[in-house]
């Protein structure tokens, strides 16, 4: 049995769509997409210590993006011995870790865009390739100009976390999408603290001036053998399930007049980070470029940005000129609010993470390790507060977790822009811990939401939020460059208070269902809440 749209027939001929209305026609696809998967996609309670069906599609997937960012932070950790092998400068190895994080803004919109296109399980084994190749080159950089132009390339390895999102999304029903997304997220996310606990001392057993460099080169055998792994161990979606892909490729698909200007609206900070970034490489601070090439950087960003405009309209222009149907509307609106709350909750904890030792070896005179240490909860806490913020969201409701999880959060920050000197390490150590779990759990009640708005353009509406989060971290750390530290904790409070309005006014708790129009007319309504 075949649903199609009123007033057209099935492909091929035969009975014409139900008549008798919208609700009619709504019922009917209901009831058909309910038998379709609903089968596949039954809620049979959570099983995290289990490796089959859609328990081992999680598992393999949360270890693909643990390797990505494994791969993306593998200098990390071994900075120091990079700068004793080429002589490095302070300022040549800020350079580094701007340019890791400068290619993620762009590549996750790519990327979000090619797994929405050609699936997750194609993308994944691509990219967790392709870093393979960029970690040999890194690893056998013999100049500084060939590390910088293999850093900036490894930033590709961060989009990892985007495809992941959808591959979740087709395997699990939206009762248990926020601990899935949680659990894919946090334990996936721990990949950079895997990072900094592993490779040093798998540079020491390599020994020499150049164990750094056999350390780096093993995570890439390690991402060429798992995108293998990755490839033939997993599918797309459960056997007999559709994989919903976008209409048309290039740019999110949008459904009104209003959501086109809102769109291009929330592009324009991921240029505009960019931007950020060409300027701090710029000759007004770091001076890695010279001002004639930062002004190419600009003219390039705005280029494409007018690119980006046109292509968008091009896709989308025909909602000048008649309504989408009510079936197929979603409300960009979810995806602003939702990108801007991924920016206060990763966004903040990239920045925080990158300046929170000196901060404390600073402030309380601590040792390097000490401070560390010390900081290292704020991060770590991810592995577990991340799938608590995605079991939060689906027992006591989206909206209203996000809501008191940014508020906890702006408190959080709150009371950490009153530390000083005079506090004791145990209480700052408190405020951190109590601001880090809000940050976190805040993480997976994001990701807890955005498979809900549409489900064939979930990669490119995670993809954004991904990016967002990257613009996040370098809105607040240029912020950081010109205040102390007291006063950028105070700042993204008030970040996080303008976030928790939006929440409150304009986010909206799924319910109901969403529909996905095949392109023979058969329409599938999927739950979501």
């Amino acid at each position: 049995m075949r649903i199609s749209p009123p007033g057209r027939g099935p492909p091929g001929g035969g009975a014409p769509a139900p008549s008798g209305g919208m609700a009619r026609y709504l019922l009917n696809a209901w009831t058909f997409g309910y038998r379709k998967r609903g089968s596949m996609m039954k809620d049979s309670g959570f099983q995290i210590f289990s490796f089959s069906g859609r328990t081992r599609i999680l598992h393999l997937t949360w270890f693909a993006f643990f390797l990505s960012f494994f791969v993306w932070f593998n200098h990390a950790p071994l900075l120091g011995a990079m700068r004793d092998t080429f002589g490095l400068s302070d300022q040549q190895v800020k350079t580094l870790l701007i340019l890791n994080v400068a290619l993620t803004i762009p590549a996750r919109i790519v990327i979000g865009m090619l797994v929405d296109a050609f699936g997750p399980r194609r993308i994944y084994s691509g990219l967790l390739f392709v870093s393979a190749f960029l970690c040999f080159g890194f690893a056998i950089a013999d100049d500084y100009e060939q590390l910088a132009l293999m850093r900036f390339l490894l930033g590709f390895a961060g989009a990892g976390f985007v495809i992941g999102i959808r591959m979740i999304t087709e395997w699990y029903p939206a009762s248990q999408a926020g601990i899935a997304q949680g659990i894919y997220g946090g334990w996936g996310n721990f990949g950079s603290a895997g990072a900094a606990l592993v490779l040093p001392s798998l540079a020491l057993a390599f020994g020499g001036d150049d164990g750094w460099r056999w350390a780096i080169g093993t995570t890439g055998v390690l991402a060429l053998v798992y995108s293998a792994v990755y490839f033939f161990t997993t599918s797309d979606t459960p056997k007999g399930s559709t994989y919903f892909k976008p209409r048309r490729n290039g740019a999110l698909e949008i459904t009104s007049p209003g959501d086109f200007f809102l769109y291009l609206l929330m592009n324009v900070p991921l240029y505009a980070a960019l931007g950020v970034l060409a300027w701090k490489l710029g000759p007004a601070n770091l001076g890695m470029l010279s001002a004639a090439v930062v002004d190419i950087v600009y003219a390039l960003l705005a280029s494409l940005y007018v690119f980006q405009t046109i292509r968008i309209y091009q896709i989308n222009g025909h909602v000048f000129r008649k309504p989408v149907p009510d079936i197929e509307r979603y409300k960009f609106r979810q995806v602003a609010v939702l990108d801007l709350a991924y920016m206060v909750t990763f966004g903040s904890e990239l920045a925080v993470v990158s300046m929170l030792p000196l901060f404390f070896q600073d402030t309380f005179d601590l040792s390097i390790v000490q401070a560390g240490l010390i900081a290292s909860v704020f991060a770590g806490l991810n592995l577990v507060m991340r799938p608590a913020g995605g079991w939060i969201s689906d027992r006591f409701g989206r909206k209203r977790s996000l809501a008191v999880i940014m508020a906890g959060l702006g408190v959080g920050y709150l009371l950490m822009s009153l530390m000083d000197g005079s506090w004791s390490v145990a209480a700052a150590v408190a405020v951190v811990v109590f601001c880090s779990v809000f940050v976190n759990a805040g993480n997976g009640a994001v990701f807890a939401v955005i498979p809900l708005v549409k489900r064939r353009l979930t990669g490119q509406i995670a993809g954004m939020a991904g990016a967002y989060g990257n613009v996040g971290g370098v809105v607040f750390l240029t912020v950081l460059s010109f205040v102390a530290p007291q006063a950028f904790f105070l700042f993204i409070a008030g970040a996080a208070a303008a976030v928790l309005v939006a929440v409150l006014f304009f986010l909206e708790e799924p319910a109901g269902h969403m529909a996905e129009v095949l392109p023979d007319g058969t329409v599938q309504m999927i739950e979501v809440g």
